[in-house]
């Protein structure tokens, strides 16, 4: 029968669409393989909201939605609730998949773990642990239940830094809030580090230069003091290759090719990335008051009472939001577009000179790989702990405070950061090339789960 993989990411587009590149990525290096993709579907979000076009080796398996208890508040419970009650669909439909594929290996988002690799195990299929995150973070989750046991007082109550292999000295407050002990998560991803030892290999969504620190010590098993720690594959990084081009050029794409080379700071804060009025108008005053260009993305206020939810259905009135006549007063400088814009090809523009970034992941990587330095800014889940590694491990930003913007733009610090944030771009494809740790790694991977 023909080889196949599975893959299985949590139902969130963050998440999804990396491990969709990865797929891709197999593909152009091992086109015969026949690629199934498992997609569990929140109540809040559309099974179609799934990346595209995909080769025709790609196929998405939408599992059956799930009936839940309403007793979930927030995105996040919501989300592990619905990994766990898919569980039994997952089983029946790997073992669907089996009757015409012979699986090599299941490849699992690390949300996922706690569910599927009781089936996988049940199914003796290997399963590998997915992470679109930061090597360091990464590090972060090995040695979580080593921090667990010796701290009683949860991490945000110690004002300390913590000494965690794999990365840079972290403030105690600047760890991912689901590490919290008392957090709705906390046991749940307590779980997920216990389980990510278990993984026939551990693949996460980078490149080994850009973390050299990490990689030699989860490798060395500094992370994992008391287990033998998984094979790990560096196989970013991972960027969803889009093109603007022909009648559909949107307005900020027009608007940049008017500005000068390398002069223009992008403001954007991801999907879920949003600021309160009060916010949203300093930030404007900032803006205002630096001189510097600006192309600044503005997407609605959290919906009252919950901070992470945005109103995505109407477009954020720009005039009610921002200070009295502040696109008046900067429209020769600047441009505030609503709601979205297309990151990676503005990242990608020559006018763009720096990025003010939440520090998502998939944000990061984007910018690395466009070689534009970044202001951290972040928001929640774990920016702040991303924060710390790249401003202080990577380099490749300066943290977010009162007149940054123009350092980022124009002195010696920024000029550092902008020198190793081009070099980590060079670093990117040379990773990505023939020859390259990303090519190797990505080989060892076809070859481990070949031995099974």
């Amino acid at each position: 029968m023909e080889e196949a993989i599975v893959m299985y990411p949590a139902p969130m587009l963050t998440h999804l669409a990396p491990m969709v590149e990865f797929a891709k990525l197999l593909l152009t290096h091992h086109p015969s393989l026949s690629i199934h993709i498992l997609i569990a579907t929140l109540p809040s979000q559309p099974s179609s909201t799934v990346p595209s076009p995909v080769p025709p080796s790609i196929t998405f398996h939408y599992l059956p939605t799930v009936d839940l208890l309403l007793t979930s508040t927030g995105l996040d419970p919501l989300l592990f609730d619905v990994i766990r009650l898919s569980n039994p669909d997952v089983r029946r439909t790997l073992l669907t998949i089996s009757n015409n594929y012979t699986l090599n290996a299941i490849i699992v988002d690390f949300f996922c773990t706690s569910a599927a690799f009781e089936v996988a195990s049940d199914l003796n299929l290997p399963a590998y642990s997915f992470l679109p995150s930061a090597l360091g973070a990464v590090a972060c989750l090995l040695y979580l239940p080593t921090l667990s046991n010796k701290f009683t007082q949860s991490f945000q109550h110690l004002n300390v830094f913590l000494d965690i292999p794999g990365a840079p000295p972290i403030p105690s407050a600047d760890m991912p809030p689901t590490t919290f002990k008392g957090n709705k998560l906390y046991d749940i991803f307590l779980d997920i580090a216990t389980n990510l030892r278990r993984s026939t290999g551990i693949i996460v969504d980078t490149f080994e230069y850009l973390e050299p620190k990490s990689f030699k010590e989860i490798n060395d098993g500094l992370c994992l003091p008391d287990y033998p720690t998984p094979p790990l594959y560096c196989i970013g990084p991972l960027i969803v290759n889009t093109t603007v081009d022909g009648d559909g050029v949107p307005q900020c794409i027009k608007w940049l090719n008017s500005q000068p080379s390398k002069s223009v700071v992008f403001l954007c804060f991801g999907s879920l990335g949003s600021f309160s009025v009060q916010q949203l108008k300093e930030i404007a005053v900032g803006l205002e008051r630096s001189g510097q260009r600006f192309l600044w993305i503005v997407r609605n206020p959290p919906l009252e009472n919950q901070s992470s939810n945005i109103d995505t259905k109407i477009d954020p009135d720009l005039k009610s939001l921002l200070p009295p006549a502040f696109l008046e007063r900067t429209k020769e400088k600047g441009l505030v577009v609503k709601s979205w814009a297309p990151q990676l090809a503005v990242l990608n523009h020559d006018s763009v000179g720096g990025f003010v970034t939440h520090c998502g992941w998939n944000s990061v990587l984007e910018s690395v790989c466009a070689g534009v330095p970044m202001l951290a800014w972040p928001l929640y889940a774990e920016q702040r702990f991303n924060r710390v590694l790249m401003v202080e491990e990577m380099k490749i930003a300066l943290p977010m405070v009162e007149k940054r913007v123009k350092e980022l733009m124009g002195s010696k610090e920024g000029d550092s950061v902008r020198e190793r944030t081009l070099a980590m771009k060079q670093a990117a494809k040379v990773a990505t090339s023939e020859g390259g740790s990303t090519r190797i790694a990505l080989a060892k991977l076809v070859e481990s789960w070949k031995k099974k």
